[in-house]
């Protein structure tokens, strides 16, 4: 019996879990692996990490600073060390990452709930879109998620100097991780007095000095942000930066507006509806006995204290993030939308004989989102359709390149960076841009003034919209989303021809999303020329 538990024991180690799920990983993004890098990645992330491997600088010089915390990327810049720069490379270093978040994930809830519990959730974060798509991209968001986890892990199981240890960490992957550790500390200080009659409901009852080790990450925020101070002169990032995340969110009606999207994308975004639906439901019904022949002993729930821990954290993340933040992007949530997976889990399991049916419906649907687009706007990272974005760009820029390897080419960012440098994947050789902001009317007529400047123009659709979009109809919404979230629409090849005075010669097209090469009239020179 011994021997048995022993090897029960085994299969539940980290280690082993570890390594079954990054294998499990690297086979489903099997196809991604060589993908050029898209969006962010090739605006921030991948020269920021790229200047730390050639200059050691934990400030990028190629691009402008945004003062995130540099532990992503010098893990990225010390795999290529090691192995060699590649998109290849990059990718697989973060499927690490990813596995190592979900090992968090998975011990975090066989601790606080099941194994079933544990297994299930672990399975349904892993396939939904969101994580999915981001456990190959270059971005930070996910490995703070990931140390997240394994912070609360330490938290609730009282190991203090693991706990301040994990939320330092994950601080330096994510400056709003911050919070997490923050947030605790308050809870400590307010719960007792909110719950004086309910004493259940606290996790802990600590002095301040004991609660005190939750505020050791503020030294390595303190750290980072004066050595960025003393390197660049600023303590968030440069001005843009500054402006566009903080300085033009903080107004009522955008605040109001993006807690509405927040709470949208923790309870409802790609299908998690089903899931809340599911949880909701099963609120209704008592709770199922744990063997068929106990009447007495019913299924375990995750303890109250845990699951106001638990909701005390998504609350202030999603006030947070609602404040702040100028794109109000679905990925800034992973760290609290697993705990809600794990909790809905956990509920239906409690309360619906056939929860298993349940899960696997809910994995079905996660796994559905992958492929198939919703029918509103989303961004284009969080799911497959960042495939499509990447495709599309690497045929037009391989047309672009073979057919006007001279030209000056018109376009928007962050198709800029793709010509500009080869190392992202799409060019062999960099190429001259002329950049304007987008591919509204307005940018494009301004950009007739520059015509003597530019040869070709490489147009493309800087969002998903979908064919026939839910609230389409409804203007107050769309002029909402342009004052406040930058909305716009791109004009399509054929009209932005017209506005430039070219022609398209070349076209292309993928499930809502599209890109084309304008050759100017007067054009004939930049074509293709022995060099």
């Amino acid at each position: 019996m011994a021997n048995s538990k022993k090897g029960v024991r085994r299969l539940d180690h980290p280690a082993l879990i570890f390594v079954l799920i990054f294998f499990a990983s690297a086979l489903l993004h099997i196809s991604l692996l060589r993908l050029p890098y898209f969006w962010d990645e090739a605006g921030y992330y991948i020269p920021a990490a790229r200047d730390l491997l050639f200059s050691g600088s934990l400030i990028p010089h190629s691009t402008p600073s945004n003062a995130h915390p540099a532990l992503v990327m010098a893990y990225l810049a010390f795999c290529w060390k090691i192995a060699g720069y590649s998109p290849l490379v990059t990718r697989i270093a973060m499927l690490a990452v990813a596995a190592f978040s979900l090992t968090g994930l998975f011990q975090l809830a066989k601790r606080i709930s099941s194994k079933e519990v544990a297994v299930a959730s672990t399975v349904c974060t892993a396939i939904y879109p969101v994580f999915f798509s981001q456990s190959s991209l270059a971005h930070v968001d996910l490995a703070a998620a990931g140390l997240v986890f394994w912070g609360l892990l330490a938290y609730i199981e009282d190991r203090r100097s693991a706990a301040a240890i994990w939320f330092s960490l994950a601080f330096l992957a994510k400056e709003t991780a911050i919070l997490v550790p923050l947030e605790l500390f308050t809870w400590e200080r307010i719960c007792p007095r909110l719950a004086a009659s309910h004493p259940a409901l606290c996790l802990y009852r600590r002095s301040i000095t004991k609660s005190a080790f939750l505020l050791v990450p503020m030294i390595p925020l303190f750290a980072w942000y004066a050595y960025h101070y003393v390197r660049t002169g600023f303590i968030f990032g440069n001005p843009e930066f500054f402006r566009y995340n903080v300085q033009a969110t903080i107004q009522p009606p955008r605040i109001l507006l993006a807690l509405m999207l927040r709470l949208w994308q923790v309870f409802g975004y790609f299908n998690l509806y089903l899931l809340t639906l599911a949880m909701l439901f099963a609120m209704t019904r008592e709770p199922l006995s744990e063997h068929s022949h106990s009447k007495n002993e019913v299924r375990a729930r995750i303890a109250f204290n845990v699951q106001f821990t638990f909701l005390a954290i998504i609350v202030v993340y999603v006030l947070a993030l609602s404040v702040v933040g100028g794109a109000v992007l679905a990925r800034y949530m992973l760290p609290v939308v697993p705990l809600i997976i794990i909790i809905g889990i956990s509920t239906v399991r409690r309360r619906l004989r056939h929860w298993r049916v349940i899960v696997a419906l809910i994995f079905v649907a996660f796994a559905i989102g992958l492929f198939l687009n919703p029918p509103y706007g989303f961004s284009m990272e969080d799911n497959l359709a960042y495939r499509d974005y990447i495709v599309l760009h690497q045929r037009a820029e391989n047309f672009l390149e073979a057919r006007y390897p001279r030209a000056r080419v018109l376009t928007a960012w962050p198709a800029n960076d793709e010509l500009t440098r080869p190392y992202l994947g799409y060019v062999p050789r960099p190429m001259q841009v002329v950049r304007i902001e987008d591919f509204t009317a307005e940018q494009l007529m301004s950009a007739v003034d520059l015509s003597s400047n530019f040869d070709v123009a490489l147009v493309f659709s800087t969002k998903y919209e979908p064919r026939h979009a839910l609230l389409e109809h409804w203007q107050t919404w769309t002029e909402l989303k342009t004052r406040f979230f930058g909305y716009h629409r791109d004009v399509p090849p054929a009209a932005a021809a017209q506005i430039l005075g070219g022609h398209v010669v070349y076209a292309d097209n993928r499930d809502g999303q599209w890109v084309a090469v304008i050759e100017m009239d007067r054009v004939e020179e930049a074509r293709a020329r022995p060099y």
